[in-house]
């Protein structure tokens, strides 16, 4: 079995089922026109694979993955870092990374805890349509 790797690439670990995190998804189609960014939903192989080498498991996940190379980052960190390769007026709201994180992320807690309530949950892993092929991280076949 081939491992999935971050080499050379920043991969972004979403909840599949989650309405808000699949509109967050969408937004990121509609405007990562550079392709800054792919994506993996942590209920996929891939995902649960990557999720696993940062210490989370898919049924207990509660924040986005921001993974690039050996870096890793979570919560409001892993937002504001995508939004900072968005092109303009989105790349503004990575400032935002400054704020000191008890700050971020809490605010970013309030909303990760309380999303399948306020937003809703599907019963099903959501395939939003790519727009590129590349855009959803897929298992590369073993020796490459």
């Amino acid at each position: 079995m081939a491992s999935v790797s971050t080499d050379n690439k920043r991969i972004l670990l979403y909840d599949g089922v989650c309405k808000l995190c699949n509109g967050w998804v969408r937004f990121l189609i509609r405007h990562d026109r550079y392709h800054t960014v792919q994506l993996a939903a942590v209920q996929t192989e891939p995902g649960a694979e990557l999720l696993k080498k940062v210490g989370m498991t898919p049924e207990k996940v509660n924040t986005l993955v921001l993974m690039e190379g050996d870096k890793t980052w979570y919560r409001a960190q892993a937002i504001f870092r995508v939004m900072n390769r968005l092109p303009c007026p989105w790349r503004l709201f990575s400032v935002l990374r400054w704020f000191p994180d008890a700050i971020s992320n809490r605010c970013y807690d309030l909303i990760a805890s309380r999303r399948y309530r306020l937003f809703g949950r599907y019963d099903e892993l959501q395939r939003p349509e790519a727009d590129y092929p590349g855009r959803f991280l897929a298992r590369e076949p073993e020796g490459k």
